[in-house]
């Protein structure tokens, strides 16, 4: 049963591969996730999970909230994750995920989209999961923490740090430092809170592999 998790980032990933499964990278932008989704079907993936950090929306939504939702908002419509894929990482959670193709940087930005809908939080991955998903009929589900709450602004290095790789490029992040010496605070709140997100997702794939090393055979039967 091959199910292929997607992420954006090289550090993501090496948590993701706890899992045993084939993992592919697509560098923390819609597009590169697109392509990423794309070697996944290519490669033989039965499924496909969304697995990383999430921008939050909900003013309630802190750092390292833990989201399995039971549906995604993907292109104007609500999309349902698998069943038995849900029950296989703990349980679908009280949340609503917007899969975005681009970020919401500014503190009024994620308030629109709260309002709008209703999503607890965003990411750059889920929609090409999904998409994918959808063309293939394959079975998906999404595991993300929140990282940036609602109520902060995405600093300007967060913008352009990651190369297509998904790896954080330390010249690029300091050129940015340069340009815009004040978002250092916010650089280190955005870090500490990066911290909380990433160990929230640690705990709950050490927490997968112990109740249930691998994804259910259901999942991959009911398409």
């Amino acid at each position: 049963m091959n199910l292929t998790i997607v992420v954006g980032l090289k550090a993501e990933a090496r948590l993701a591969r706890r899992l045993g499964l084939a993992v592919v990278v697509g560098g923390g932008t819609a597009a590169g996730a697109a392509e990423a989704a794309a070697r996944a079907v290519a490669g033989g993936a039965a499924g496909l999970l969304s697995l990383g950090l999430a921008g939050g929306l909900d003013p309630g939504a802190r750092p390292g909230l833990l989201l399995v939702p039971a549906s995604v908002l993907c292109d104007g419509r609500w999309h349902t994750a698998d069943p038995a894929l849900l029950a296989w990482l703990g349980g679908a959670t009280p949340h609503r995920l917007l899969a975005a193709d681009a970020p919401a940087v500014g503190a009024g930005d994620k308030q629109r989209l709260w309002h709008e809908t209703g999503a607890t939080a965003l990411d750059l991955e889920t929609a090409a999961v999904v998409r994918a998903a959808a063309a293939h009929r394959l079975p998906f589900a999404v595991l993300r923490a929140v990282c940036d709450p609602a109520e902060r602004t995405l600093p300007p290095a967060a913008l352009v740090a990651l190369d297509a790789r998904g790896t954080i490029g330390p010249v690029r992040v300091a050129w940015s430092i340069v340009r815009h010496p004040g978002q250092v605070p916010a650089l280190s709140r955005l870090a500490a809170d990066a911290v909380a997100a990433r160990r929230a997702l640690a705990r709950r794939v050490g927490e997968v592999r112990r109740w249930q090393p691998s994804p259910p055979s259901n999942a991959f039967t009911s398409g």
